[in-house]
């Protein structure tokens, strides 16, 4: 007898406080694209101008931001903010219809974090997506259930950074 279960995509997840996490996931983005694969990248709180943001659409693929152009104030984050991240989630869930090789939600887990979108509703979204379609969660502060859901989880940890030394962010390698 055939086992019957869904087969589901896998599910990666780059957290930790330490840089590297939406670099890591953009670069499997433009692996998969070098392979014909079709990709989203869709980000939660942001809107800004990227170099990411500028290569994806500047080269025709798909990259897009549910945020404000400012950051969010954690323990007072506003409607907006909420109304937002709810919007990316729901935009997240269509583009799941198109089954994609590869989506990635940058930032998501800060999200959850900042109580804009709860992990329920994440974990649900989690539990339908198509076995073709894989998809990478950035952001610090991965909740335990999200650990717990995900087939790959990379903690990026800092040792030392630059900013340590009130050395400013860096156009192109930064942002």
């Amino acid at each position: 007898m055939y086992n019957l279960v869904m087969q589901m995509g896998m599910i990666y997840l780059f957290t930790g406080n330490g840089k590297g996490k939406t670099t890591s996931a953009l670069g499997t983005a433009i692996r998969a694209i070098g392979y014909g694969k079709k990709v989203v990248v869709i980000q939660f709180m942001k809107k800004r101008e990227t170099g990411e943001k500028k290569f994806f659409q500047k080269h025709g693929y798909e990259f897009y931001q549910f945020g404000t152009e400012k950051f969010v104030d954690f323990k007072n984050p506003t409607e907006k903010d909420k109304q937002l991240a709810k919007e990316g989630l729901n935009f997240a869930k269509e583009k799941l219809k198109e089954k994609p090789f590869l989506l990635v939600l940058d930032e998501l887990n800060v999200a959850i974090a900042a109580n804009l979108l709860s992990v329920e509703e994440v974990l649900e979204m989690l539990s339908n997506i198509p076995e073709e379609t894989h998809i990478i969660i950035t952001g610090r502060y991965a909740k335990q259930e999200l650990i717990d859901k995900a087939d790959l989880v990379t903690e990026m940890k800092e040792i030392k950074h630059p900013f340590q030394k009130g050395k400013p962010a860096i156009e192109g390698l930064d942002f």
